[in-house]
């Protein structure tokens, strides 16, 4: 887990109630503060994630086009949430407030709440200092004009939305009956005869009962003489339903692709495939998460990988390893395959075998935990569910996935010629494949491919 940095530590002891300056762990903190909260497993990962990338949203280091992408995905992160869990306060929300407020304080009307602006990034600052869930006691606050908005940006009610296509289904239904629709798409003609003799008796008790009504009420209503045809009521106009809005894209990043700690629980041989390893793995999923079960307790993913000949089977046995979570799952020879190994080899030239070996799974640091998110440093942010195999994400991005002299698993931006751009823009640099406890390393292979 992460733990606090000395700037943030004193903001707390300064600003925040609880003493929870006392707690060094984010998580700890974060109980601190919130006593009556309570967080999931996922949940204190996730402030884990937040913490570490709050101390990179205000860095002076890096580039202005990487200081926009950071700010972009956090606003685009915070457009459907109140807090960065969600609804849930946490030490997370705090540092983000600590790292940025001195950024957004010097940022123009237009920075804030233009068309281009970070309008939730504003919002959720201006909550934060302002809200007694957080209580903070703040002498200088950021000075945030409610009133001075330039481009507003419409927020959707989903529950509102979801009462309105309710009350739109139900009119048509309502209009469908006064016309004499009926459910089937058959015409009168096309029934079936057992239909058409259901349809007519049920128009003759119709007939039957509005004519005892007008005898009854003596037709003192003025309504039509008896015999006339009945007007039919108007049908309304049914309304288009608005579009829907397009999915944000976010920008292609090794940061989409899911990397988390995994402890594989048992592996065995696929019995129907001389290379293929089958593997019992947790990874942090909660209960109920597609394409998982429950073994000895815990919740696993079924994944296969071709290591068998390349790896001993009993290196496989209750050891952690990497894996990559969020690509579509494959089924190899009858096995349905839910996740990937990440393992390195060395690089070989094109034409090449490149399965021959040798190979080495990439190792997390000691003290990681199954389901503890992995990243590469520099590119932090929100994976996607699942990636789109249209779309090859992973394609894109795994050549940049590399080891160095020192061991270390890390991202070399210049191998991905769409993220390293060119001439005076060019970016360089190998980003490291940490977790909140460390680095990933591998045993042997310098200058490796990682996969």
């Amino acid at each position: 887990m992460a733990t606090l940095d000395e700037s943030l530590a004193s903001f707390l002891k300064s600003h925040a109630p609880n003493n929870a300056s006392s707690e060094t762990d984010a998580v700890k903190a974060s109980q601190a503060l919130f006593p009556a909260i309570s967080y999931t497993d996922a949940e204190k990962t996730e402030i884990s994630q937040w913490l570490i990338t709050s101390t990179h949203l205000a860095s002076t280091a890096e580039d202005a086009a990487k200081s926009a992408e950071r700010l972009s995905t956090l606003n685009t992160h915070l457009s459907s949430r109140t807090t960065l869990l969600g609804a849930k306060p946490s030490v997370a929300d705090i540092a983000v407030y600590q790292k940025l407020s001195p950024v957004v304080s010097k940022w123009s009307p237009d920075e804030r709440t233009g068309e281009q602006g970070y309008h939730h990034i504003v919002r959720h600052l201006d909550f934060v200092q302002n809200s007694p869930v957080f209580a903070l006691k703040l002498e200088d606050k950021v000075d945030v004009d409610l009133d001075n908005v330039i481009f507003k940006i419409k927020p959707i009610d989903a529950k509102a939305e979801k009462e309105r296509k309710k009350k739109e289904k139900e009119a048509a239904a309502a209009a469908a009956t006064a016309s004499g629709a009926t459910p089937s798409t058959l015409t009168a003609d096309q029934a079936p005869e057992s239909k058409k003799g259901k349809a007519k008796a049920k128009d003759k008790v119709q007939a039957a009962g509005e004519a005892v009504a007008s005898a009854v009420t003596g037709n003192a209503g003025g309504g039509p003489p008896e015999g006339a045809p009945t007007k039919k009521k108007e049908k309304k106009e049914k309304q288009p339903k608005p579009p829907k809005a397009a999915p944000v894209e976010k920008p292609l990043s090794p940061s989409l692709i899911d990397l988390r700690v995994g402890h594989i629980l048992k592996a065995t041989t696929h019995p129907n495939a001389d290379s293929l390893f089958v593997s019992t793995i947790a990874c942090g999923d909660p209960p109920g998460t597609d394409n998982t079960s429950e073994y000895e307790g815990q919740i696993v993913r079924t994944v296969c990988s071709g290591l068998n000949g390349l790896i001993p089977l009993e290196e496989m046995q209750n050891r952690k390893i990497i894996a990559v979570c969020n690509l579509k799952p494959v089924t190899m020879r009858g096995v349905k395959s839910c996740a990937m190994v990440l393992a390195a080899s060395p690089r070989v030239a094109e034409g090449e075998d490149n399965h021959k070996g040798p190979v080495e799974l990439v190792n997390p640091p000691a003290d990681s935990k199954a389901g503890d998110r992995v990243f590469f440093e520099g590119w932090e942010g929100e994976p996607e569910g699942v990636l789109n195999p249209k779309k090859k994400i992973w394609e894109s991005v795994q050549p940049g996935f590399t080891t160095t002299d020192d061991l270390e698993v890390g991202f070399d931006v210049e191998a991905v010629p769409q993220l390293s751009g060119e001439g005076s823009d060019k970016k360089t640099g190998v980003g490291k494949l940490k977790t909140a406890a460390g680095i990933c390393t591998v045993s042997t292979l310098k200058g490796a491919t990682v996969r």
